[in-house]
């Protein structure tokens, strides 16, 4: 999986449960295919019902309901139909029956329905069609944050998903990336303060100096001064703009993979350690040994402490949001991320697993411990030195 789509069938499957209550109720608005198949069930029972207790006034105006069922799921032609078919058949009972139910003010009332029917489901769909719009050009912008990266791009496996919480808006400020520079692969992680537009705007001016400033800069310390500068100047921007505009901090965590193929340089920025899997067990890498990016000059930090730490070439890492760490089940239990991880080194083969097997049986993980019900965006990244010769399976 890469990017904000899912590629193998256990990611799609874990990707479904964690985004279904939120796409069933999509689905419910929109219709989809099978939309009329409610106002044609309910049309049948009716009519059957009718006909076999043969009850005087009994089915006439339950028929009404047929045309309304069919403007909450349906286009406007199928609206028309399912109410020219309710209106026939509340005349045909009404007719095997002569009396005062013949009445024009019955007719005019189902009349009347259906045309409100008609306009009802003219605007959902208009309304609907809008949604669409909207959603498409938000999931365009989101991918200029988080763009699906190349199979080894780098020198290095990766395996990636960003799983909104809103899967209507797909609009958040998590972000991720991976680089191939001439000094070796740069990943970064992170998670902008805040929701909706301003977050993702925020998330793009920090990804965007770590991508400029990734490539082009050897010194660690630079890179992470300039993602610093680059928020300093996304906040002054929005701030002249709007004089309300509050400034947004960004937690974050960078690695340059180094070529001795033995070390990597790490930059954490306020955010939760990553964590390391491979045949030693699971450690955790140094945590919020810096300040959130946005806040180097409140606090007065002068350096940016950089560490060199051990990673052999089986170990992967694991970076993730606080949309993992803190997601809950329903009785309120955090997600118990390194304790997982410990069980899934203990299982067959979990020592030796590839980055997008690990994102799998994690994303599952998720997805059982919360029931599909995601309070916050989770973004994962898991990510380790290419094996010469056994390059990754992707997905993009």
């Amino acid at each position: 999986m890469s990017g904000s789509s899912a590629g193998a069938p256990g990611e799609r499957s874990a990707f479904r449960r964690l985004t279904g209550r939120h796409a069933s109720r999509l689905r419910l608005l929109r219709g989809d295919r099978w939309g009329w198949l409610v106002p044609t069930v309910f049309l049948v029972v009716v009519v059957a019902v009718r006909y076999w207790r043969d009850v005087p006034g009994s089915g006439e105006d339950w028929l009404l309901m047929v045309p309304l069922l069919a403007a909450a799921l349906c286009s406007p032609w199928a609206t028309a139909v399912f109410g020219g078919l309710a209106l026939v058949a509340s005349r045909l009972f009404i007719m095997a029956e002569p009396g005062p139910n013949l009445r024009l003010e019955r007719l005019a009332l189902g009349v009347s329905v259906i045309l409100l029917a008609v306009v009802v489901s003219f605007l959902r769909s208009r309304n609907l069609s809008d949604l669409a719009r909207l959603q498409n050009a938000l999931l365009t912008a989101r991918e200029v944050v988080v763009r699906p990266i190349p199979p080894g791009w780098g020198g290095v496996d990766s395996s990636a998903a960003y799983v909104p919480a809103d899967a209507g808006s797909r609009m958040g400020g998590d972000f991720f990336d991976v680089l191939s520079t001439p000094y070796g692969a740069r990943v970064t992680l992170g998670d902008v303060q805040g929701k909706g537009l301003a977050a993702l705007s925020t998330a793009g001016a920090v990804v965007g100096a770590f991508r400029e400033a990734g490539y082009h800069e050897q010194d660690m310390a630079v890179v992470a001064a300039r993602m610093e500068d680059g928020l300093r100047r996304h906040n002054a921007l929005l701030a002249a703009a709007d004089p309300g505009h509050e400034p947004r901090l960004a937690t974050a965590v960078v690695i340059a993979f180094r070529a001795d193929g033995t070390h990597v340089d790490f930059v954490n920025f306020g955010h939760e350690g990553p964590l390391v899997l491979g045949p030693r067990g699971v450690r955790r890498l140094p945590e919020e040994q810096n300040p959130p990016l946005g806040l180097a000059e409140l606090t007065g930090a002068r350096r940016t402490q950089i560490n060199r730490v051990p990673l052999d070439p089986e170990e992967t890492v694991l970076l993730v949001t606080d949309g993992v760490t803190e997601a809950r089940d329903r009785s309120g239990a955090f997600f118990p991320l390194v304790p997982w991880a410990q069980s899934f080194l203990g299982t067959g083969g979990g020592r030796s697993a590839k980055p997008d097997t690990l994102l799998n049986a994690l994303m599952q993980a998720l997805a059982g411990h919360t029931a599909g019900h995601l309070r916050d965006d989770a973004t994962l990244l898991a990510v380790r030195r290419t094996v010469a010769g056994t390059p990754t399976p992707r997905h993009p």
